[in-house]
């Protein structure tokens, strides 16, 4: 919204040399204070020097869509992503045990942990204040998730509402000076983004879609064609080069800090391609978060009846005298929403037991415990129990702002390729957090987008299974990155001797040979093949 703020300032008295977006901030720090932030609509992470208080001010848009990294460490060093501290001579490279829990539980790190021990992100809708006289800093939070209303919107109320909302932020996105374009998939987020630029678009809207010659069961691209055929859209459909060996080294190897999500292999492929024709692109990126599109949702606390729970069977487990296999069923409410939504854990035995990935003395430093204390916190500031809006609510400022939009970030970046997500504009976001989850689950997953969905495109799109961007794990462990995992894996002790290689080993065998535990072993040697890249102080 940065031209209706430039008129708003020019109207104030400001005088602009300029027509792009950069000089609006300058103008709204300078007239509004730290309190420019609250007027942005967007995507951002800027910083301002003031030269005459000498103090840094800077700040992170509301949903984390962009990175922002600093340090205190030995003066005050900030920057768009972790890379350049890779860079400072003399900078230490401690690895970050917590970083490190937060990613072996969940495959991601989050803010405002950073892989290393003296680099802090600075977390979603906050802002940070470095004054250079002191060397004192502040982070202040300037807007936060809204708890659901007590009376929730008429559906078909609701739905009008969100399809005008979506439009106007749109619209809004589409402001470019430059090529731009849409990543199309074929299901309904990416689909309803090429229908609506459509709408406003004086030109056919350019859609591109990455297909992986060699995966056929990943393979999108036909969903994708009739989505654009339907819409007029002037399609691109690109195949990608082979997900090898080498794919696989140089996507891992360019990330700032580890992420465990196979995903971004493919959003990396989707970019690069996208880059040959466009410089800007529109995303679906945060429909299934904030409009609630996952099964996972559906398992909060109150569906886990209490029969299960047994003290003395609960204390044995938690000691290592249970069945890891059996966990589950031992398990009840809070702790099984925990079990559910984390891949390794403090618990001593079984699949999901943190300690037999790590030596004796890295799980001590990890606080193991502390991961589920962590999600506790997050999911039950607004509840006070792990109800499905909690939930939702915690996995915006996690799961999205740290893994979903921190692969589209790093994936675009990487080929100098700006994806704008207009799901998460203001208009959006501020008529649909609000609105209960009883409301949003209504007729099912994502209820609105979907109505949407059938109202403006083929059924084709709305009328078939959910699909996820992701890669054949299985057949790619067996094949095309066997010799490289395992060379990873070979030196494991070199690499990462904070885990137990004997472990580690035993993950990659199974995932090889019997297609096992993939996201652990994919998760595993891609943190190796990052510390290859990123080697940390010992």
């Amino acid at each position: 919204n940065y031209r209706e703020l430039r008129d708003e300032l020019r109207a104030a008295g400001s005088n602009f040399t300029t027509e792009g977006d950069t000089e609006v901030l300058l103008h709204g720090y300078a007239h509004w204070g730290a309190e420019v932030v609250k007027k942005l609509d967007g995507m951002f992470a800027f910083a301002i020097w003031d030269c005459d208080t000498r103090r840094m001010f800077a700040a992170r848009d509301r949903m984390g869509i962009k990175p922002l990294f600093c340090s205190t460490k030995d003066g005050f060093v900030i920057s768009s992503t972790l890379a350049p501290f890779f860079h400072f001579r003399g900078f230490p490279r401690r690895l970050n045990h917590e970083a490190l829990r937060d990613y072996l539980a969940t495959g991601t790190i989050f803010a405002p942990q950073s892989i290393l021990e003296d680099v802090h992100c600075l977390p979603p809708a906050h802002t940070l204040t470095w004054h250079a006289a002191g060397g004192d800093h502040r982070m202040q939070q300037y807007w936060d998730i809204p708890e659901p209303i007590d009376q929730p919107m008429e559906l078909e109320t609701l739905i009008r509402q969100t399809d005008d909302a979506i439009a106007e932020s749109v619209k809004r996105q589409m402001v470019a000076d430059v090529p731009l374009g849409a990543f199309l998939s074929g299901g309904v987020d990416s689909s309803l983004m090429a229908f609506y630029m459509s709408r406003v678009s004086n030109q056919p809207v350019r859609t591109f879609t990455v297909r992986f010659p060699q995966s056929t069961e990943y393979d999108e691209a036909p969903h994708a064609q009739a989505v654009a055929d339907a819409l007029g859209c002037e399609h691109t459909t690109i195949d990608a080069r082979d997900l090898d060996a080498i794919a696989f080294d140089h996507a891992i190897g360019h990330l700032d800090q580890p992420l465990g999500d196979p995903a971004y292999l493919p959003t990396l492929a989707l970019a690069e391609c996208t880059r040959q024709h466009v410089t800007v692109a529109i995303s679906g990126d945060g429909g299934d978060e904030l409009f609630g599109g996952y099964d996972r949702f559906l398992k909060h606390e109150g569906i886990y009846p209490h029969r299960w729970y047994h003290p003395p069977l609960e204390f044995a487990m938690r000691l290592g005298f249970w069945p890891g296999a059996l966990q589950r069923r031992v398990l009840w409410g809070q702790d099984r929403v925990l079990w559910d939504r984390i891949r390794m854990g403090p618990y001593p035995s079984g699949r999901k037991a943190m300690c037999r990935l790590l030596t004796p003395t890295a799980y001590e430093a990890c606080y193991a415990d502390d991961v589920l204390r962590s999600w506790h916190r997050k999911v039950l500031c607004w509840s006070g129990e792990m109800t499905t809006d909690a939930l939702m609510r915690a996995d915006l400022w996690t799961y999205l702002s740290d893994n979903c939009l921190m692969k589209t970030d790093r994936a675009s970046m990487c080929h100098s390729l700006e994806v704008r997500v207009p799901l998460l504009g203001n208009p959006v976001v501020d008529l649909i957090l609000p609105q209960p989850a009883s409301v949003k689950l209504s007729q099912g997953l994502k209820t609105i987008l979907n109505e949407l969905a059938r109202r403006h495109l083929p059924a084709e799109v709305w009328n078939r299974p959910k699909h996820g961007f992701s890669v054949p794990l299985r057949d790619y462990f067996r094949t095309t990155w066997q010799t490289r995992g395992s060379e990873l894996v070979q030196r494991t002790a070199e690499l990462a001797p904070f885990l137990n290689i004997a472990a580690i080993k035993r993950i990659w065998r199974q995932a090889m040979f019997r297609g096992r535990e993939v996201r652990t072993a994919f998760a595993l040697i891609s943190l190796l093949r990052w510390l290859e890249v990123h080697p940390l102080d010992d």
